[in-house]
């Protein structure tokens, strides 16, 4: 009987045993969870401010835009901001809008895109090279009254090149031209235009292999079948996702326009900038809520585009 018993708990020990390792091993497996899990905490503090700042001052107030555009002056739920901001003279400032958009950034991407390139073939350490980028991203951040300014001086009723031009025959007013007009403001945003298009094309330039022209040279291609059937298709994605961008950049741009006009162009931007400053008809006050609900589609359709196209852009270009 007693050898029994010691046959028995010699059969138990190993299985004890292993139980206690197994016990010790989700122990130890539990404890990297935890030390895991604090890790990605704390890499995730620096991005907190950040993601307050976007909370403040761009989801709530977009919440209060879109709450506001179905909201009636006395708080009911109603679609009549939105059947006003889709008609008269607010549907025309959508309309213009769009068409300045469209102008200003078709021809600001064409002429960025050869600049772009002019700069991609220099010489990578040339001092004119780093004087044109640095120039390109002083002034596309250049805009405003400042700019306005810079413009009225030039090219307004009594400006110097008017006057220059008028001095060897060159009328602008005889041409149709007005710088307080629509053409007036196509003509000031490609100042900033095209140098947006310049610095955020030209990454793209400068991610397209040398050993793709020379694979190209050597199967016989020629450099327009080079660009045409290689460099084209790489560089498509990017130079239409940085179409987008200008478009969605001249369609919320504002101060400019505001200051070149004093208001007078039906810009969309403009007119909510009206209801801001109280100019409101009674009755109306949340217009400006739906005004800038449409707004915030359409510049929301550009960047989720855009995002698409630098998507596709980085597969072909890493």
């Amino acid at each position: 009987m007693i050898g029994d018993t010691t046959t028995a708990a010699t059969a138990v020990a190993p299985a004890a045993a292993t139980l206690a390792g197994g016990g010790g091993d989700a122990a130890r497996g539990a404890g990297l969870l935890r030390a895991r899990r604090r890790r990605r905490g704390l890499r995730a503090l620096p991005v907190l401010p950040f993601a307050a700042y976007l909370g403040v001052f761009l989801v709530v107030p977009a919440i209060a835009v879109v709450v506001g555009a179905f909201e009636s002056p006395a708080g009911r739920p109603t679609l009549a901001n939105l059947h006003i901001a889709a008609t008269g003279t607010y549907r025309q400032g959508f309309v213009t809008s769009l068409e300045l958009s469209l102008i200003t950034s078709l021809v600001p991407a064409a002429v960025g895109a050869v600049v772009a390139y002019a700069i991609h073939v220099g010489r990578p350490t040339s001092l004119l090279r780093r004087v044109t980028v640095t120039a390109a991203g002083v002034f596309s951040q250049f805009g405003g009254v400042p700019l306005a300014f810079l413009f009225i001086a030039s090219l307004g009723t009594t400006g110097l090149a008017t006057n220059w031009l008028a001095d060897v025959g060159i009328h602008l007013d005889a041409l149709g031209f007005n710088l307080y007009s629509m053409s007036g403001v196509a003509v000031v945003y490609p100042y900033f235009q095209i140098p947006l298009m310049v610095l955020v094309l030209l990454p793209g330039l400068e991610a397209l292999r040398p050993d793709w022209r020379e694979a190209a040279s050597n199967l016989g291609a020629s450099s327009r079948q080079y660009w045409r059937y290689v460099a084209a298709p790489a560089l498509a994605p990017a130079f239409l996702g940085a179409t987008l961008l200008l478009f969605g950049f001249a369609f919320a741009a504002y101060a400019t326009a505001d200051a070149l006009t004093s208001g007078s162009l039906p810009l969309t931007a403009i007119q909510i900038g009206s209801f801001l400053n109280g100019n409101v008809i009674a009755g109306q006050q949340n217009v400006g809520n739906a005004l800038a609900l449409g707004m915030l589609v359409v510049v929301g359709a550009v960047m989720a585009l855009y995002l698409v196209l630098q998507r596709r852009a980085s597969r072909w270009l890493r």
